[in-house]
């Protein structure tokens, strides 16, 4: 996203939107009109498994009865709470959903002549009848496993891509949680390398001449670019957030139209899921551009110093670049992360 110091973005970053837009561009035309990591083709009944603490439940029992059939088909949910029966006739249905510990649940429901039918989550609840005691883990434990498996993505393998939600209900992060995000975000081997390549490009176009040339002068650049990264992130994606109750992540959607996706993705620049769970504009990132513009000035020489109008200008179009990084995740990102994680309920 936009390092909020509103710079104009340097030829490192340039280049990098550039590869995003073409590559996205690419995405979106070769993408089916449905895609997703479930399976939703037409005539297809599924949904999603949980406990009452909204934990997935692997290993589910789930049958499906059709009305005039007796004979029911199985299946269980898999590690993320997910099951999909595939070819079904249009028609009435009952679905009985079962797990050790667990009382039974029926959901009932039609499916329409070519199309599929994405059951609400079903919830299942400790059974009174059980003697055992059942721990289940908290949101906040929950939320630590996903922010582990969040701190391991990596675009090809190399670029990390650690502020991507592909988790179904996510559980929102704490303050301390998105401190640990920002700050694992901002000490990235790949990050101290992009840095000092951008500082590298700067010295050779003598940008910031105040800055002089030599080791010194690059040592400079380093730090300023540095530390406009940094402030960007700990204002927009720790600080602001904590104190606003905004999640700093992106939730990928993945299902849906095409049309859909990109809509979602070009309003996500500007929208953010708060820690209800609720959307919201996302004050957080857009004050955080602001913000971060001021605190930069002070280390950048006088004659490099940004007006007004040109921070607001700025920001405008790092809002129109986060829009195209959305697009990117949306589309092509998971398919360019060599392993996606899977997300387990925590045992006891």
């Amino acid at each position: 996203m936009v390092d909020g110091t509103g710079r104009k973005p340097g030829p490192l970053r340039f280049w990098r939107i550039m590869v995003m837009v073409a590559l996205t561009a690419m995405a979106i035309q070769t993408s089916p009109a449905q895609s997703g990591p479930e399976p939703s083709s037409p005539n297809s009944i599924h949904g999603t498994v949980v406990d009452g603490n909204g934990a997935f439940c692997e290993g589910a029992r789930v049958s499906l009865v059709q009305a005039g059939s007796n004979a029911p088909r199985v299946t269980v949910s898999d590690s993320n709470g997910r099951f999909n029966f595939a070819d079904v006739p249009a028609g009435a249905f009952t679905l009985s959903v079962s797990s050790n510990g667990f009382a039974p649940r029926t959901v009932t429901g039609a499916l329409l002549p070519g199309e599929s039918f994405e059951a609400q989550p079903v919830v299942l609840l400790v059974s009174a009848a059980t003697s055992e005691v059942h721990v289940s883990a908290s949101q906040r434990e929950i939320a630590q496993e996903q922010l582990r498996d969040e701190e391991h993505q990596r675009v090809l393998g190399i670029i990390p891509n650690f502020t991507v939600v592909y988790a179904h209900n996510a559980p929102p992060l704490s303050s301390k949680q998105k401190f640990q995000l920002a700050w694992r975000a901002s000490i990235d081997p790949f990050t101290l390398l992009a840095t000092g390549a951008s500082a590298g490009i700067d010295q050779a176009n003598n940008s910031f001449k105040a800055y002089g040339q030599g080791a010194a002068g690059y040592a400079r650049r380093y730090g300023a670019t540095y530390g406009d990264n940094v402030i960007g992130t700990m204002i927009g994606s720790a600080i602001l957030p904590s104190l606003l109750k905004q999640d700093p992540r992106y939730f990928y959607k993945g299902t849906g139209t095409r049309r859909s996706r990109v809509l979602y993705a070009l309003a996500m620049s500007v929208v953010c899921r708060g820690d209800n769970g609720h959307w919201q504009p996302d004050y957080s990132r857009i004050t955080a551009d602001f913000a971060a513009a001021g605190i930069s000035d002070l280390y950048y020489p006088d004659h490099d110093r940004n007006g007004a109008t040109v921070i607001f200008q700025n920001v405008l179009i790092g809002k129109a670049s986060g829009a195209v990084e959305n697009l990117f995740q949306e589309f092509l990102a998971r398919k360019l992360t060599p392993k996606v994680p899977t997300y387990t309920a925590l045992k006891p």
